[in-house]
């Protein structure tokens, strides 16, 4: 962790009525040195969507666009609620720098959402999630118990077919920690920009799955000194990254020493194929030298008033997600 990042904050329990997290210190909208500069300008380029609004102007006229209702999708087995409030969430894993920038905005209104707490957690370079390393793929084939949200059946060149065995899925099936590890899971606040940026890796793969990283945003709730209390999760969902960067990524060690059969973008059952809306990040590097690091950005369009916790309205697996912006967008 550098510069003006805080120290992560202890952990905590969940439970069945309230969300609470512990922060560090009062410095929790800090930027991130490099990678807060880098943030600034990282949704210049994204093309908006849907119908006016009352959000950013999109030109030096006062026409306004907002963005699509951003896809839902399962939550997975290995989620762990805010166990670490962080920005940099590499720990000491190997593999490509990777600045992830977010802004997450209301879908109806265009404003942004400020005081947020956003989520995410991704496995490693070979496949392994903190806290389920027992139960993950690995760099090597499928050993019992592989991640349940991994469709059944080798991937081969046409998509996996069937739904995942129970635990994943969108219908919940959480998995309980299988070890005290919590590399590459964070939560930070938005900022009044509706921004919030993590320093993490490029994610490797692992059986049935294309790469990827999960996300919620959490709203409603009150940041205190203490923590952040209350709320609602009104978004889950995941990124995605396109076929390109993936490959060069697979040029790179430790992605490289992989003996896992990929999953494309296109064969994954849980990406609904519509590009930004589905979570599909907005990528740039050096194509000539990926492992230099790579920057990725999204902007998130959520329900606030909506309830999506992953696990009773999320995609299913197999399924195609709808593109219209209702409460229950895939």
């Amino acid at each position: 962790m550098t510069g003006n990042q805080t120290a992560e904050g202890p952990k905590h329990k969940k439970n069945l009525t309230r969300r609470k997290v512990v922060v560090a210190g009062a410095g929790v909208v800090a930027a991130v040195g490099a990678g807060g500069t880098l943030a600034a300008g990282a949704f210049a380029g994204e093309t908006p969507k849907g119908k006016k609004g009352a959000g950013a102007s999109a030109s030096s006229s006062s026409s306004e666009v907002c963005y699509k209702l951003t896809s839902e999708t399962t939550e997975g087995p290995y989620y762990i609620d805010a166990d670490k409030i962080r920005q940099d969430i590499t720990e000491d894993k190997e593999g490509i720098p990777l600045t992830l920038s977010l802004k997450v905005i209301d879908s109806e209104t265009c404003k942004p959402i400020a005081n947020a707490a956003v989520d995410i957690w991704h496995c490693d370079a070979l496949g392994l999630y903190s806290g389920y390393e027992s139960l993950s793929t690995g760099g090597g084939g499928a050993p019992s118990g592989a991640p349940s949200d991994a469709p059944s059946g080798t991937p081969t060149g046409e998509p996996p077919s069937g739904e995942p065995p129970a635990g994943g899925g969108g219908g919940g099936g959480h998995e309980e920690p299988t070890d005290d590890k919590r590399y590459l899971r964070g939560t930070w606040k938005t900022d009044k920009q509706g921004r919030v940026t993590f320093k993490t890796v490029f994610p490797g793969w692992y059986r049935g799955r294309t790469v990827h990283i999960h996300t919620k945003v959490h709203v409603d709730g009150k940041w205190t000194d203490a923590g952040y209390e209350g709320g609602h999760t009104c978004h889950t969902g995941q990124f995605f990254f396109d076929e390109v960067s993936v490959l060069a990524s697979a040029e790179v060690e430790p992605y490289s020493t992989s003996t896992t059969e990929r999953t494309t973008l296109t064969e994954d059952t849980i990406y609904d194929q519509s590009g930004t809306q589905g979570g599909l990040l907005k990528l740039k590097y050096n194509k000539k030298n990926i492992a230099k690091g790579v920057l990725g950005s999204i902007t998130m369009g959520v329900e606030p008033d909506a309830t999506h916790d992953g696990t009773d309205d999320a995609v299913q697996p197999g399924a195609s997600a709808s593109a219209s912006a209702s409460a229950s967008a895939s």
